[in-house]
């Protein structure tokens, strides 16, 4: 697996308190425009009672710098609509979405297209790529509504061709690629402009299995490259383990959880989330670190791994450690002893078992 690139703890992004609702009246359940109220749940459901949609309820959460955010729900969960909340493609109702501190929904008109031109990329499911422009011409196009001259523009575009690996298809039209090659146009030409936010919606969905997993450690490489603060829209849980530095999950508009993935599946708050990690393959996601605890001794005398050790590793050496190994930080220093016990404790979160019994 691809590794993924590591986020800074500086916030890049934030959605803070985001409605989205449709309908003929839809300001006129909120006092403020901040979308701060003090029981959401009960709002929503006023709200839905009174001929109208939420699509987005009460949304909150950061993106780091360089971090890949994914956020995950069934279809109508409202997953889409916050990722064009926050491009302002669609426009909320409430809440604030701040870029850089500053809140992109007070932006003008003019500000905003500036914005989408040099600080967010878009990639969607659908390519859209232009079928009467060639790769290159597909690329360079946001460039040239930026006013950038000619043989700049050519320049940069064969920069990000060379970065997605489509070197030798610049004079290719969008009809002679296949559907893994489109997709490869469509993120180039996302990235042409540099973008400081990268959104992506569900940018593999349309692609078949194999392909689809070839994009994932695609993606993962230019990342690991470039440390684009990025918001992943996706259905599915096992590309969300491959790609996430951490993962929301929503339901009917809102959020239910936000989390590192092994948090989720370790610590799941209800059933709806446990339902998305019930098929996961947890031994080849946990780590020693996930399932380290406090050491209750000196540890001088136990084994050592590092703290990114797989489960499937970490259980060949705990079979000829009976006492548990200490798990090691990257500079050396101790964070904890993992033991048989835990490890068992951690796949039978997995079980029926009910999460709280197992953690006994």
């Amino acid at each position: 697996m691809t590794s993924k690139a590591t986020a800074s703890t500086d916030v890049k992004l934030s959605c803070r308190n985001v409605w989205k609702i449709y309908g003929d009246a839809p300001a006129q359940f909120f006092d403020a425009g901040n979308g701060v109220v003090d029981a959401p749940q009960t709002l929503a459901e006023t709200i839905s009672s009174s001929d109208h949609i939420v699509a987005n309820a009460d949304v909150s959460f950061d993106v780091h710098v360089g971090e890949i955010f994914v956020i995950m729900g069934l279809s109508g969960s409202g997953k889409s609509t916050i990722v064009r909340c926050i491009s302002r493609l669609v426009e909320p109702t409430a809440g604030e979405i701040l870029l850089d501190g500053e809140d992109v929904l007070k932006k003008s008109d003019a500000e905003l297209i500036d914005i989408r031109r040099h600080k967010m990329g878009m990639v969607f499911q659908s390519f859209g790529l232009m079928p009467h422009l060639n790769v290159i011409e597909n690329i360079a196009f946001p460039l040239k509504l930026q006013g950038i001259a000619e043989r700049e523009r050519y320049a940069q575009a064969e920069r990000v061709i060379e970065l997605v690996g489509l070197q030798g298809r610049e004079s290719n039209f969008p009809n002679e690629l296949s559907g893994g090659q489109q997709q490869r146009v469509g993120i180039a030409r996302s990235l042409a402009v540099e973008p400081e936010v990268w959104l992506l919606d569900e940018p593999f969905s349309a692609l078949d299995p194999l392909i689809r997993k070839k994009m994932q450690d695609e993606f993962l490489r230019i990342q690991s490259v470039l440390h684009k603060s990025i918001v992943f829209i996706s259905h599915d849980f096992q590309e969300a383990l491959r790609v996430a530095d951490r993962m929301a999950i929503m339901r009917d508009g809102a959020i239910v959880q936000v989390g590192r993935p092994v948090d989720l599946i370790l610590n799941p708050v209800d059933d709806y989330v446990r339902e998305f990690t019930r098929d996961v393959p947890w031994e080849s996601v946990l780590c020693a670190a996930d399932v380290a605890e406090a050491a209750d001794g000196p540890v001088s005398g136990l084994g050592r791994v590092a703290a990114d050790t797989p489960i499937d590793s970490l259980l060949g050496y705990l079979g000829d450690h009976a006492d548990g190994v200490a798990v090691e930080a990257a500079d050396g220093s101790v964070i904890g002893v993992a033991r048989a016990a835990n490890v068992v404790k951690a796949l039978a979160t997995g079980s029926d078992a009910d999460p709280a019994d197992v953690r006994r």
